[in-house]
């Protein structure tokens, strides 16, 4: 496996791999990583779908890129993905994947198309006192001191960054700028997080810091991701004869371990109640999926809080089992023993008449029914005791949505706080109380709030325990190598493996990036998985990013 960049290796199409007609394939997970590996299997590797299995232990694909209605709670979002141009693997796989709603074309070129007729961007990226704006005006306010943080964190070396907080690079004067408001907001980064995965991100999107203030160096899918990116590719894979077994839980792999060489050898799971095995050969490729985002979510209801679910978790007990088999498989506790840390809770609030959508409209500036881009991403409410930030996507935002429905998807990073109306914990919020404190921040008359959040919405609060696991301070080592030194024949994928090119998690792309890479190199493709965007390497682009973090263009634009 290699890494390339340019048409002559993007076009390019490999070979049928030598003995691939034999090989089996099998995937730990649907999520994102799960699917695309299956895609690349078939599209690059040429293996026939009838021969890779994929197991989940939930009864629907898709993992962490959900979105449901539920029959009594109503529509059900527990995130939002922001993408880019340079998303390079991801828009690799989805070139080849056949778009659900235009006959003859993929769901590239659906995203390209919808992006170009209606770009996104924010009119109002953030309020104060009861939706009033707070006149951010695409500033980043970094003092000459914090201006210099960040200049030493982008110079510093990875292993400088080992197991540091970004409080511990970064002083009061950064952590109170616009800059880290739009950051830790658009990205659900924490003080305690990881300064290193802050690093990476600094480098991964070096060229998209002049539109972080209005959210213009990102762009949306047109329904939730389950819909968009999630069917339209389960539909082809199945089209390709991918077999999926649902509600199947994965409890251990079996491990053949001698110097210099590693192979799996079975893999154990229940379904129904039953135990199952099936032995592995050299030639029966394992893809596992390790960690989980959304692993012990709890949804709420409009009258019921979500429950901080801090019980046993089958994803995590898995990868520790697996990873007390041998140190190259990462140390899973890095990550996922520290809850009160990696928590937060989202919620999502479907209005159900005219009301709540005019208050939306005035913040917005824009009319949420116009089918058009309507918040252009997360507005943050930068006095909120929850750091709360909201979003209304293009609507309709399922296909099932009635049309004088409007989805409107929240979060708060401080769900262990009191709310500034709702003296309440956000974690011990009902959906209406979640929503009484987003009615006050959006500036709805105080006598109107309670019965407006009783009648005008319904929401679904989701608690999420592991929900920013990935971004724990971390280690070299922490995390496996996608395919591990010695391996014949399986991989590791997802959000907790490590690539070895130089992107950063959490994003859509490294979910396709680490099973790009794992079949890749198990099958020997004869074609480089993209690198990173260069951009980190383009005097060009540094010299404008300098000069944007110091406001010089915003103030004569303001000015």
């Amino acid at each position: 496996m290699y890494y390339s960049s340019g048409n002559y290796e993007a076009f390019a199409r490999p070979r049928k791999p030598q003995g691939v007609e034999n090989k089996t394939a099998w995937f730990v997970g649907s999520g994102l990583a799960a699917l695309a590996g299956a895609a690349f299997l078939i599209r690059d590797g040429q293996m026939e779908g009838k021969r890779i299995t994929i197991l989940e232990q939930q009864l629907l694909p898709g993992g962490a890129l959900d979105g449901i209605k539920e029959a009594k709670e109503g529509f059900v979002i527990r995130g939002g993905r922001e993408m880019e141009d340079h998303f390079e693997c991801l828009w690799d796989l989805f070139r080849s994947i056949p778009s659900l709603e235009i006959d003859g074309a993929s769901v590239l070129d659906e995203f390209y198309w919808l992006d170009k007729d209606d770009p996104n961007y924010s009119l109002q990226r953030a309020t104060v006192n009861c939706g009033q704006d707070a006149h951010t005006d695409g500033l980043f306010a970094l003092s000459e001191h914090a201006q210099k943080e960040i200049i030493n964190l982008f110079l510093a070396t990875r292993e400088e960054m080992e197991n540091k907080r970004i409080n511990e690079v970064f002083g009061a004067e950064f952590l109170n700028s616009n800059f880290w408001l739009y950051w830790r907001t658009m990205f659900a980064f924490e003080e305690w997080h990881s300064a290193l995965e802050m690093k990476l991100y600094l480098h991964r999107f070096i060229h998209k810091v002049d539109g972080m203030p209005d959210l213009s160096s990102i762009k949306f899918t047109k329904y939730n991701q389950y819909e968009s990116l999630v069917l339209p590719l389960v539909k082809w894979l199945q089209e390709h004869g991918v077999v999926f077994q649902y509600g199947t839980e994965v409890t251990d792999v079996d491990f053949n371990i001698a110097a210099g060489r590693k192979q799996a050898s079975a893999i154990h799971w229940r379904k129904d109640g039953l135990a199952s095995s099936v032995a592995l050969g050299p030639d029966d490729l394992l893809f596992m999926t390790i960690g989980s985002l959304t692993e012990n979510s709890d949804n709420g209801d409009h009258h019921t809080a979500a429950k901080l679910n801090q019980g046993p978790a089958p994803a995590w007990d898995l990868w520790r089992r697996i990873a007390a088999k041998d140190a190259a498989f990462g140390r899973p506790d890095v990550f996922g023993a520290h809850i009160p840390e990696t928590k937060w809770e989202s919620a999502t609030v479907t209005t159900l008449d005219q009301r709540i959508p005019k208050y939306i409209q005035k913040i917005a500036k824009r009319d949420p029914f116009s089918g058009k881009v309507v918040t252009g991403g997360i507005v943050s409410v930068k006095d909120s005791s929850w750091l709360l930030s909201w979003t209304v996507n293009r609507q309709p935002h399922f296909k099932q949505q009635p049309k004088d429905q409007i989805v409107v998807w929240l979060y708060g990073l401080f769900a262990d706080k009191p709310g500034d109306y709702v003296k309440k914990n956000m974690q011990d919020c009902t959906g209406e109380e979640i929503t009484q404190e987003w009615l006050y921040h959006m500036g709805v008359p105080v006598e109107e709030i309670p019965e407006l959040a009783a009648s005008g919405a319904k929401t679904v609060p989701v608690m999420m325990p592991y929900i920013t696991a990935f971004f724990m301070p971390r280690q070299a080592g922490d995390r496996p190598d996608v395919v591990p030194a010695g391996s014949v024949n399986f991989a590791f994928i997802g959000q907790f493996a490590e690539s070895k090119e130089r992107d950063c998690i959490f994003t859509t792309e490294y979910s396709v990036r680490t099973p790009m890479e794992a079949v890749y190199t198990l099958l020997k493709v004869e074609r480089g998985v993209p690198e990173v965007f260069n951009s980190t390497y383009d005097i060009r682009t540094l010299l404008a990013a300098s000069g944007r973090l110091r406001d010089a263009a915003a103030r004569r634009s303001v000015f």
